[in-house]
């Protein structure tokens, strides 16, 4: 199994699909790949392994109680990627287009633990990349599973996130002390700058670059952004800060 170009990845995901298929059986669909590695742009030494699994109905009961008990493993298991994996079980019925009504969801990432989650408007993003991007690690082609998403659905999907989910960041300036989370919030703004006016998703660089020309007032953070992982740019919070509430009070 060798869905990307990096070795240790595939060795990883290969470790996480065989447990995955020894808990769900015949009721796991298929298993993906999305944001960074499906778009093109993965940083080895920054991205998260962002992966979908496909399940025939929701998980519920002692299957819920054994993926817990899976991720349990796959943290303590030292592997350099066990920290850095953010998966989500989603059944057919619900991940075909995105509902409010029918959202929660078992999920694990990098930041949060393994339980039922919401899954908001981002899941809307998240599903075009796998559609039309995605890796498919096993199982059918993803556009089988999910329906198209269209350009309005997007600028909806990433309207109200800034309006809910970034306004609220906004008010707890505390999340972007580290620099990494400062550039993952620039890079994002200018993502969601892109995906408004282009109704379409674009990786970080590309992005950026497009950013940079339609705000060029910005080009010089949104340049620091880019090379945050050298550790060497100075702290841009209250920059970053003043870039994000542009965005999304122009977008209110």
């Amino acid at each position: 199994m060798q869905p990307t170009p990096y070795p240790e990845v595939n060795e990883f995901v290969t470790m996480v699909w065989e447990q995955q298929h020894h808990v769900l059986g015949e009721s796991l669909v298929g298993v993906y790949l999305g944001g960074s590695l499906a778009l093109g742009d993965f940083a080895p030494n920054a991205s998260d392994i962002d992966l979908l699994a496909v399940t025939a109905e929701p998980v519920s009961g002692s299957r819920l109680r054994q993926l817990e008990a899976l991720h349990a493993r796959v943290s303590a298991s030292g592997h350099p990627w066990a920290a850095r994996l953010e998966a989500s079980y989603i059944p057919r019925e619900a991940i075909r287009r995105h509902d409010p009504n029918d959202c929660h969801h078992p999920s694990i990432g990098e930041t949060w633990a393994f339980g039922i989650c919401h899954h908001d408007e981002a899941w809307v993003v998240q599903r075009w990349i796998i559609r039309e991007q995605g890796v498919t690690v096993w199982g059918p082609p993803p556009a089988t599973l999910i329906d198209p998403v269209t350009p309005p659905e997007l600028r909806n999907a990433v309207a109200t996130l800034l309006r809910e989910d970034w306004r609220a960041r906004l008010d707890n300036p505390e999340w972007f002390r580290q620099r990494n989370f400062q550039a993952y919030g620039i890079l994002t703004m200018c993502r969601c700058q892109y995906t408004l006016a282009a109704g379409a998703i674009a990786t970080k660089p590309a992005a950026a670059s497009w950013a940079k020309a339609a705000m060029p007032q910005w080009a010089h953070l949104i340049d620091r952004a880019l090379v945050w992982r050298h550790d060497t740019q100075p702290d841009d919070l209250a920059e970053t800060l003043a870039f994000i509430r542009e965005v999304v009070e122009r977008n209110d």
